[in-house]
C-alpha cells in the first residue's frame, strides 16, 4: 500500500448542492497539529509561570507587609526609649539641684563617665540597634536607682529637718515686692527689703509655712500686726501688716495650720502680707525655701 500524501477535505453545504474539496498535504496537517500543541503547552507554560509568580508576588506582598510592621514597631520602641532617656536627664537635672545645697561630700563620687563618638546616624533602624539602645537604657537606669536610694537615704536622715523648713507659701497671689534693694514707696530712696510682700485682700487667711513656736503675736511699729514662728534650727519667719492674730505668744503651730488675716496694718500703701524669713537672725529670700 502506497503511503497517503495527502489528506482531501470535504466540506458539504447545509442544502447539499454544492461541495468543496480541500486537498491537504500530509506535512501541512502535521506541521498544524504541532504548531497547534506547541501553542497549548507554550499557553499551559505561561499560565503556570502567571499562577507562580501571583503566588509569589502574593508572599512578598505579604512579607513587605510584615516588614512594614516591624520598623512601624521598632520606631515606636524607639520612640519610647527616647522618651524613657529624657525622663532620666531630667531626674539628672533635679538630682544635680536637690545634691547642690549639700556639697561634692554629700552627693559622692559615683558619676556618669565621660563618652564621645558619632551620632551613627548613617545605620539603618533595626533590632541591633534598638538592642544597644535598651541596653544603655537599663545602665541608665540602674545608675539612677542608686542615685535615688542614695538620696532616699539622705532624705530620711534630714527629714526632721526638711520637715521644720517653711516650703510652703503662707498666703497664695502675685508678688508685689521682691527680696532685697528697692525704691522705698514712702521716700523713693533705695532701701532693703528684707522679705517679700504678696498680693492678698484684707481677710485672707495666712498659714504657717512649718510647723514651730509663736514667738511675737502682737503689734510693732512698721509692720503693724505681726506674727513671728520659729520653727527651731535658727529658722523665723515673720507676717506683717495682719488684720486679725489667732493665735498666742508661746503656742505651738503646725504645718498649714491658720495663724492670721491679712490686712493692711502698720506702714502699708495697701492690704498685702509681708512675709520674712530669718536664718540666724538675718532675712534671707523667701524664695529659695518656697517648695511648692
Amino acid at each position: 500500500m502506497s503511503r497517503l500524501r495527502r489528506f482531501n477535505l470535504l466540506v458539504v453545504y447545509g442544502d447539499g448542492t454544492r461541495v468543496l474539496r480541500l486537498n491537504i498535504p500530509r506535512w501541512l496537517l502535521g506541521a498544524t497539529a504541532a504548531a497547534l500543541l506547541l501553542g497549548l503547552l507554550s499557553v499551559g507554560a505561561v499560565w503556570g509561570d502567571y499562577l507562580f509568580l501571583k503566588r509569589q508576588w502574593g508572599q512578598i506582598a505579604t512579607l513587605q507587609r510584615l516588614v512594614m510592621e516591624q520598623h512601624a514597631q521598632i520606631d515606636g520602641s524607639r520612640q519610647r526609649v527616647a522618651e524613657a532617656q529624657r525622663e532620666i536627664d531630667t531626674w539628672r537635672e533635679l538630682h544635680a539641684r536637690i545634691w547642690e545645697p549639700l556639697g561634692p561630700e554629700a552627693r559622692g563620687s559615683r558619676e556618669r563617665s565621660g563618652v564621645g563618638g558619632g551620632t551613627g546616624a548613617g545605620e539603618a533602624p533595626g533590632p541591633a540597634t534598638l538592642a544597644r539602645e535598651l541596653d544603655r537604657l537599663v545602665v541608665s537606669l540602674g545608675e539612677e536607682g542608686q542615685k535615688l536610694r542614695a538620696l532616699s537615704r539622705l532624705m530620711e536622715r534630714a527629714r526632721p529637718i526638711l520637715g521644720s523648713l517653711p516650703s510652703r507659701w503662707p498666703v497664695r497671689g502675685a508678688v508685689n515686692s521682691e527680696f532685697g534693694r528697692r525704691l522705698s514707696p514712702w521716700t523713693s530712696t533705695p532701701e532693703f527689703h528684707g522679705g517679700v510682700d504678696i498680693s492678698a485682700e484684707s481677710g485672707t487667711p495666712v498659714k504657717a509655712p512649718a510647723p514651730g513656736i509663736v514667738t511675737l503675736a502682737g503689734r510693732t511699729p512698721d509692720f503693724g500686726l505681726t506674727v513671728a514662728i520659729d520653727h527651731g534650727h535658727e529658722i523665723k519667719t515673720v507676717f506683717g501688716h495682719l488684720q486679725k492674730i489667732l493665735v498666742a505668744n508661746g503656742q505651738r503651730v503646725d504645718r498649714g495650720q491658720q495663724i492670721a488675716l491679712s490686712g493692711n496694718t502698720g506702714k502699708s500703701t495697701g492690704p498685702h502680707l509681708h512675709y520674712e524669713i530669718l536664718v540666724k537672725g538675718q532675712p534671707v529670700n523667701p524664695r529659695g525655701y518656697l517648695w511648692d
